[in-house]
């Protein structure tokens, strides 16, 4: 008999939505006018003494409404706990004084993560740091669904750094198919894919990646100079095969230039010699000496 799963909703996620916040400057003329002219009142004894003190108390109670945004700025208003709106309107702005608000930046942001020792594909240490740009997209969010955003980001970005160390090798070898992308060879795609899982990480707390690349990356310390021989081994091999492919080629010219104009008959233990020679003087790493024969070339 099969076991029923029981039915389980999703939690409801907090959704930014806008607050329309009344224009400050018409409001703080008005709180100034009622206190200008409740206090003249008081002065001058023009009106009853407790209309001139509503005066003066209905001016001193618009003012803690007032708030002013600067550009690329939100305040998220909320109302004996419940959440109101998000206003993002520049400039001086009022609301209800009994509403509680919260400032948060919507400004690009810059997050430079300290050099990780990590293991990349092959199992080799790697020391790898990245730059990461992003900012807040969903208020709502990024307050009410995260703690402390900021750590969040912080901690996921080191996290989706080692993931990726994990998914591609420092550099290519002969145990990985030519094509395949490393973190050396292969910046772009490796970026691209930290881009996509930091977006997927930062979805929860309303946060958008900009931009992402990597800014370290080397190999351990402990492997670094062995690591390096092997570079180096490398370099030399390919160094000389294209010079030995080469030597090849002129060798095969200077033979066929011999042939075709007729200017010495060689036999083929002579013609071994030569190769044997030129082959010699062309992929040495070090200058020959010449040895003049003055006699026959077979003596």
């Amino acid at each position: 008999m099969q076991e029923k799963t029981p039915n389980i909703n999703p939690r409801p996620v907090r959704m930014e939505r806008p607050y329309r916040s009344i224009n400050g400057y018409g409001v703080s003329a008005v709180a100034l006018l009622l206190i200008a002219v409740g206090v003249w009142a008081m002065v001058q004894r023009l009106m009853p003494l407790p209309m001139s003190i509503l005066l003066v108390v209905v001016g001193l109670v618009l003012v803690p409404g007032l708030y002013m945004l600067q550009p690329n700025e939100g305040i998220i208003l909320t109302l004996f706990g419940e959440y109101q709106g998000t206003d993002r309107s520049e400039g001086l702005r009022w609301t209800n004084p009994l509403q509680s608000g919260q400032k948060i930046s919507l400004r690009a942001r810059n997050l430079n993560t300290p050099p990780l020792k990590v293991n990349d594909k092959r199992g080799n240490p790697v020391e790898i740091g990245a730059a990461v740009v992003w900012r807040v997209y969903d208020t709502a969010q990024a307050v009410f669904e995260i703690d402390d955003y900021n750590k969040f980001v912080a901690i996921q970005a080191e996290a989706a750094i080692r993931h990726l160390a994990t998914l591609y090798a420092y550099d290519s070898g002969d145990d990985l198919p030519s094509d395949e992308t490393t973190l050396r060879a292969g910046l772009d795609t490796v970026a691209d894919a930290l881009r996509d899982d930091l977006n997927r990480r930062f979805a929860s707390a309303g946060v958008e990646v900009l931009d992402a690349k990597l800014t370290h990356l080397a190999y351990a310390p402990e492997i670094a100079q062995v690591m390096l021989r092997r570079q180096q081994a490398v370099a030399i091999v390919s160094a000389r095969h294209q010079i030995v492919a080469g030597a090849v080629g002129m060798v095969e010219a200077a033979l066929r230039g011999l042939s075709e104009r007729n200017l010495v008959v060689l036999d083929d233990e002579r013609k071994a010699s030569m190769v044997s020679n030129l082959l010699v003087v062309l992929c040495s790493d070090r200058e020959t000496q010449p040895v003049v024969n003055t006699g026959t070339l077979y003596t």
